[in-house]
């Protein structure tokens, strides 16, 4: 038994504290503990040392390097085309624009094969898908040029779609579909003696398959952001037939399907991405589309005050609805 509670029990029989008796209890008690070994410690078998968790997250100095990186490779390339575009020979504005494409998928695909910053190397992907359709665009040249770069842009976007899972990539494939809408609508589809009045609609229509394209993306990727530019390709559609000749209930139509859309799917997912667009497209082609059907604020504001008495009431009835499943 240990020295040290002997000189401690002595000391409390001396003090008077205890009793010799109670002391030699102690003493018993303490004997037969030590003799015993601790339960779990005789047959456990000893533990392996855990080992720290790798590091799933890229440091964000890194990251925030690289996206300056990015930027600052486009932008010199801006202001050299800016300033000398004009006195740049056609070989060089190519080797220009290849040189920063290369340079940007490049670096994508390297960071894609390491498996590292997938994020990071989304981005640099999407710049340089838009940056090859650019060089592309500058080596054919007309009309041409422009429909080749398109498809250039949207296969590389296409590619990057497939092999990475970054949102950037989506508003680079978004930004391409949507360029091509127009370079298809103004280069291919439109009369030479037609305007842009006629030819709106056309537009229209292509931004319509481009919302389609998106929500089955959205399907497969980064849904909240692939449904958003769903109903960005929404209202483009809604602005290109407001400027369409008599397209204002085609317009009313389309700026109504798509914040329908993405406010059912704000009920389901609980995004605020589907709530702001699809409010903001109702406050804009609304009062828009109103006012050129009517020639008249108060009849805008009329339409205003039906298009709120249905959605209060829609909101009445499915919180009802919710009240009796509940």
């Amino acid at each position: 038994m240990p020295t040290r509670l002997d000189d401690e029990l002595r000391r409390l029989v001396s003090a008077g504290v205890l009793r010799e008796y109670q002391a030699d209890a102690l003493r018993d008690a303490a004997e037969a503990d030590s003799s015993q070994p601790s339960s779990g410690t005789a047959d456990a078998e000893p533990r392996a040392p855990r080992t720290p968790p790798a590091a799933t997250h890229s440091s964000a100095l890194t990251e925030v390097l690289g996206y300056l990186g990015g930027a600052l490779l486009l932008g010199a390339v801006a202001l050299l085309t800016l300033a000398n575009w004009g006195e740049m020979s056609r070989a060089a504005r190519i080797s220009t624009g290849g040189s920063a494409a290369v340079i940007l998928l490049g670096t994508a695909v390297v960071l894609a094969v390491l498996q590292r910053r997938e994020q990071l190397s989304s981005a640099l992907a999407s710049l340089g898908c838009c940056v090859a359709g650019f060089a592309t665009y500058v080596a054919v040249e007309g009309e041409a040029g422009r429909v080749i770069g398109v498809a250039v842009a949207l296969a590389l976007a296409a590619v990057g779609l497939w092999w990475l899972a970054g949102s950037s990539l989506l508003v680079a494939t978004f930004a391409v579909m949507g360029v091509g809408v127009v370079v298809l609508t103004a280069d291919v589809l439109t009369p030479d003696n037609g305007t842009a009045t006629n030819s709106a609609g056309i537009a229209g229509t292509g931004f319509i398959l481009v919302a389609f394209v998106m929500s089955m993306l959205g399907l497969v990727r980064d849904q909240v952001t692939a449904w958003a530019l769903g109903g960005a390709a929404m209202f483009s559609s809604s602005i290109c037939w407001l400027i369409q000749e008599r397209g204002e209930v085609m317009a009313l139509a389309v700026g109504t399907a798509g914040p329908a859309a993405l406010l059912v799917a704000y009920g389901r997912r609980h995004a605020s991405a589907y709530a702001v667009v699809g409010c903001s497209i109702l406050l804009v082609i609304w009062p828009t589309a109103l006012y050129q059907l009517t020639d008249n604020v108060a009849g805008v504001a009329i339409g205003l005050v039906v298009a709120s008495a249905a959605l209060l009431i829609s909101v009445l009835l499915l919180t009802r609805r919710q009240r009796q499943v509940t």
